[in-house]
């Protein structure tokens, strides 16, 4: 038995025709979908991409403890506990954060790994004159001068880490078909911004007025202000982009075709999140709410012992319930500490696995979904306190925590899945202040395009209880209770609601 997992980020699922999009050229995407189980009611879990990656790992949430970090001294990772039971790994990925202070325990637990270069402004050739010498201290800006120097070294689709990424997994499948009990991890960090492919891709899209506006590619994380025809370039260059992932999600396609693969090996498609490109007035993600269109995310499993394909499920799954599902197709348990679930009685016949999916940024909103109804609960106070990390690896994505962050640490009892280690507990930091949007409320059946939030408080109180259920169900810091206004034992009553509350504090419609 083998398993290939072919991860992208920042993959929306409303641009992919399996989803319904006519718009998007992915005809391997199409293809995917007749030979796999497509999922509707897909959820990501901790946000954005090293909390996703953890999850991936531990098959458990990220979010309610600690922002972007490492893989902690007591979480258990999937590719490891595969490694112990004699199962081979392998990563491929073009993903420059595996490699920072913040994710440098992820790819390691891998039996191998690759690592193929010069995706948004990875620091990696060096044209001294091209990088603002006061930019080398600010990230962002030194991520935009060293973005055209890396794109000097790309001119060919040859050179890009995309398409190296998907050569050295082919090679590796390649290498090894006729060997049993291996796991491929290929993973590139496209469609992610910047929107950079090439000319063959860019001409599947009608720019329109787009042809005569400034390159742009790389939208920041902020409300939209740019012209109409920066708006369509923008668009046009994530949907190439798109394209080209599809044409190397072919090439997988093509190489387990030709070397009759499918009947003894599983394939995951997946992604981290999605992305907004003008949706709700934003670009990008994080710095907003977590709207339908970058939590709610594109999924597709290819078991060959339940052997569905072309077939859709409607059961509600998290990025969670990856780690068990490879781990229990090998014959292996999953840990204690994973919640997730195997998802084989999903594929056999939808049959449920969850009730509640929990979604979120450390500091963000604390969001829940029922696959109808999505509940996104901000903080009761306008401060957005307590807000706490606890963590054994205290490191940003870029850095290491400052001497200053850490005075103020203090070593606490850890929580049930520390495995009987204390953790730091230190005070942490959001990006932005969710009290800005307010509580919100959802029926994506009637509103998909969240542009009405309900006022009901009887389905606020049903979805807070489903929410106080799942934070306690992952030992959630008492700190994380206490910034959202709810309890951390007993009932939920109508006096923990907020939407009536925000409304009226704030003399605005709650609508």
């Amino acid at each position: 038995m083998r398993a290939i997992i072919v991860m992208f980020d920042s993959l929306n699922r409303r641009m992919l025709p399996p989803y319904g999009d006519t718009q998007t050229h992915a005809p391997n995407f199409a293809r995917l979908a007749e030979r796999a189980v497509t999922f509707e009611r897909c959820y990501a879990g901790s946000m954005p991409c090293m909390p996703s990656r953890r999850e991936l790992h531990t098959g458990r949430y990220n979010f309610l403890h600690r922002s972007w970090g490492p893989l902690e001294p007591f979480d258990d990772s999937m590719p490891e506990i595969l490694g112990r039971h004699g199962v081979y790994t392998h990563m491929a990925t073009d993903h420059q954060h595996y490699w920072e202070d913040g994710g440098a325990t992820y790819h390691t637990r891998y039996s191998s790994h690759e690592f193929f270069r010069g995706q948004e402004g990875d620091p990696w050739k060096g044209v001294v004159d091209r990088v603002a010498r006061e930019h080398l201290a600010r990230p962002y800006q030194r991520m935009l001068d060293q973005d055209p120097v890396n794109r000097d070294y790309l001119s060919s689709e040859a050179d890009h880490p995309q398409t190296r990424t998907f050569d050295a997994g082919l090679e590796f499948i390649a290498t090894n078909v006729a060997a049993d009990r291996w796991m491929l991890h290929l993973e590139t960090f496209d469609p992610h911004e910047p929107f950079f492919s090439y000319d063959r891709y860019h001409r599947l899209y009608s720019e329109g007025e787009a042809r005569n506006a400034p390159d742009f590619d790389w939208p920041p994380y902020a409300p939209v202000t740019e012209e109409r025809a920066e708006i369509e370039q923008a668009r046009a260059r994530y949907l190439a982009l798109l394209s080209m992932c599809d044409y190397n999600l072919g090439r997988v396609l093509d190489l387990m075709d030709d070397r009759q693969m499918w009947a003894d090996t599983m394939l995951i498609v997946c992604t981290d999140h999605g992305y907004l490109l003008g949706e709700h007035g934003w670009w990008g993600k994080s710095v907003m709410p977590w709207y339908d269109e970058t939590i709610h995310t594109p999924f597709f499993v290819w078991d060959p012992r339940a052997g569905a394909a072309g077939e859709r499920r409607q059961s509600l799954v998290q990025t969670i319930d990856i780690a068990p599902t490879v781990l229990e197709f090998f014959g292996i348990d999953p840990s204690a500490d994973m919640q997730g679930q195997p998802l084989r009685p999903v594929l056999h016949a939808d049959e449920r696995v969850r009730e509640g999916a929990l979604f979120g940024s450390f500091g963000g909103h604390v969001n829940v979904t029922d696959g109808r109804y999505v509940y996104m609960r901000c903080a009761a106070g306008p401060e957005n306190t307590p807000l706490l990390e606890h963590t054994l690896m205290p490191t940003h994505m870029r850095s290491r925590f400052d001497p200053s962050e850490l005075a103020g640490a203090q070593l606490v009892p850890g929580f049930s899945f520390t495995k009987g280690a204390p953790v730091l507990q230190i005070p942490g930091w959001a990006i932005g202040n969710p009290t800005q949007f307010g509580t919100l409320l959802y029926d994506l059946d009637n509103d998909p395009g969240q542009a009405a939030p309900l006022h009901d408080p009887a389905l606020e109180l049903r979805m807070a209880e489903l929410l106080v259920g799942l934070m306690r169900d992952n030992d959630a810091p008492s700190s994380q209770f206490q910034r959202l206004g709810l309890p951390s034992e007993g009932p939920v009553t109508v006096a923990h609601l907020l939407i009536d509350r925000q409304a009226t504090d704030q003399h605005r419609d709650p609508a």
